[in-house]
């Protein structure tokens, strides 16, 4: 029994181990660091003409979607939630029922970055089809 145990705690602190590891990776990478100015002005157009906000008070975009019931809208959450998860890229979000509010910023990278800009294209295509 206390052989398991001490196996346990080990497979506990390898799990930590790896589970920042991957955390760091996702960090580094590319598309984890702050947009531009010139970048930014790029990707803006597209997501202002799907109506996207740049919020004032922080570096961050914003939308609100309405869909036809909460099941649509509970719907599209679901499958924007496993793409996050992949990205380990989560939104903020709030819901009512057919409404979903939807704030993109990257905390770790103190604004907005090109995961940001990749989860708004990807929440646009899956609004469109649900």
């Amino acid at each position: 029994m206390a052989a398991a145990l001490g196996m346990r705690g080990t497979t506990r602190r390898l799990l930590a181990t790896l589970r920042s590891r991957t955390l760091g990776l996702a960090a580094t990478s590319t598309d984890a660091h702050r947009l531009s100015a010139e970048e930014r002005k790029q990707v803006m157009l597209d997501l202002k003409a799907a109506g996207w906000l740049e919020l004032s008070e922080r570096d961050a975009i914003y939308k609100e979607f309405s869909f036809r019931n909460f099941n649509q809208a509970f719907g599209f959450m679901s499958r924007v939630a496993l793409q996050a998860e992949k990205m380990n890229h989560h939104p903020e979000w709030f819901n009512v029922y057919n409404k979903v509010q939807i704030t993109l910023t990257s905390h770790d990278s103190g604004g907005l970055t090109k995961r940001d800009v990749k989860l708004a294209k990807f929440i646009e295509k899956v609004a469109v089809s649900v």
